[in-house]
């Protein structure tokens, strides 16, 4: 099992939001390259990526941070936020990126989804955060009337990379990661699932380990990560079955 560590740009800065909320955010990193180098050096295989005011723009906004982070890294990100048409797709895959996020455009335009998957295959995932069981969008500004479970299955067949499952109500808010919810969703797919939200401890990275047979591969963590209740070398011996 994969652990991503999170930067969440906003402003250019590396940030962590309270459950979603802009004005919630707090400041970790000025230089979020140097903070991508740290988690390199700690061991970790691959980078989470957000653009948080991308997302709420709908198109990228922290372009120059991520440009910084690709220079600086050879590792492996995904990143999400404000991706909403094939241009975007293709420029942000052409400048390195290892996969992109679609989260608002795959209610809006799924079509687009399939088509991007065709076109970059093993390079698109969907990214579905969920309020009480119910897709929000818009960077998490609006709530749909569409069932996380729904709008991933609509996926199942054209080649998604990966489902990135976020439960809403957990995130940043140190509460402990959603297994339940997160194992019941992978369960219902063929599409790997990779979990977000909540992960404050080394106790929630070991009860995802233990349903990873549903189909999780991953697990994304922020907050904990940065003010260490999280241990790099413990979190990936553990996830990697050592």
């Amino acid at each position: 099992m994969i652990l991503f560590p999170a930067i969440d740009l906003k402003d250019g800065n590396a940030v962590r939001l309270l459950r979603g909320e802009m004005e919630q955010a707090t400041i970790f990193n000025a230089d979020p390259a140097a903070q991508a180098e740290s988690f390199a050096a700690q061991g970790y295989e691959w980078l989470h990526l957000v653009d948080l005011n991308g997302a709420f723009a709908g198109k990228p906004v922290n372009g120059a941070a991520v440009e910084a982070i690709l220079s600086r890294v050879s590792l492996p990100a995904q990143l999400g936020g404000g991706i909403r048409d094939m241009e975007t797709i293709e420029y942000w895959l052409s400048r390195g990126i290892a996969r992109v996020i679609l989260g608002t455009v795959a209610v809006k335009n799924p079509a687009l989804v399939k088509e991007a998957c065709r076109a970059f295959p093993g390079k698109v995932a969907v990214g579905i955060d969920a309020r009480n069981g119910y897709v929000a969008v818009e960077g998490w500004a609006e709530t749909s009337e569409l069932k996380a479970l729904d709008l991933a299955l609509k996926f199942e067949d054209c080649g998604v990379a990966a489902i990135i499952y976020t439960d809403i109500d957990r995130d940043g808010a140190m509460g402990g990661v959603n297994v339940e919810s997160t194992a019941d969703l992978a369960s219902h797919l063929t599409t790997p699932v990779i979990a977000s939200g909540g992960v404050s401890s080394i106790a929630d990275l070991a009860a995802l380990k233990e349903v990873e047979e549903t189909g999780i591969i991953g697990v994304i963590s922020g907050r904990a990560l940065y003010d260490g209740r999280i241990d790099p070398a413990a979190a990936l011996a553990l996830l990697r079955g050592e």
